[in-house]
């Protein structure tokens, strides 16, 4: 996924803000299982829900005002009922790397209690 950084992005000393970044992991992240044909707007109607269970980032170096980064996401694994993805995000001209990222998502059912993730996803994720 392709970002510009805006000046809203960035804080007092004119580089993004580290808050910002979890951000642009969850759109990258959005991106990638809309990739594999996963609605995420379907999935929870349907009652499956996706959320954040535990996130390690590293912090390499500042995005500015004006840069244009670059947002991957990789799926690393799927357990029962976690997603690990490993992220990364570079400067898109310099392929400067400036976050590294391990997300673990956990799949949950309308009553926010974990559940096994569906064979039909998993089978999307493994295309």
């Amino acid at each position: 996924m392709e970002k510009r950084i805006y000046y809203h992005d960035t804080d007092a000393g004119g580089v993004v803000y580290y808050g910002n970044y979890l951000k642009f992991l969850e759109e990258s992240r959005t991106e990638f299982l809309e990739q594999k044909g996963l609605d995420i707007t379907a999935l929870a109607q349907a009652g499956f829900h996706y959320a954040v269970r535990k996130c390690s980032i590293v912090y390499k170096s500042p995005a500015r005002y004006g840069d244009v980064i670059i947002c991957e996401a990789q799926l690393k694994k799927i357990t029962a009922a976690q997603f690990i993805f490993d992220q990364k995000v570079y400067e898109k001209n310099s392929k400067r790397l400036l976050v590294e990222a391990e997300v673990t998502l956990v799949s949950l059912s309308r009553e926010f209690k974990p559940i096994p993730i569906p064979a039909e996803i998993k089978l999307k994720l493994h295309k």
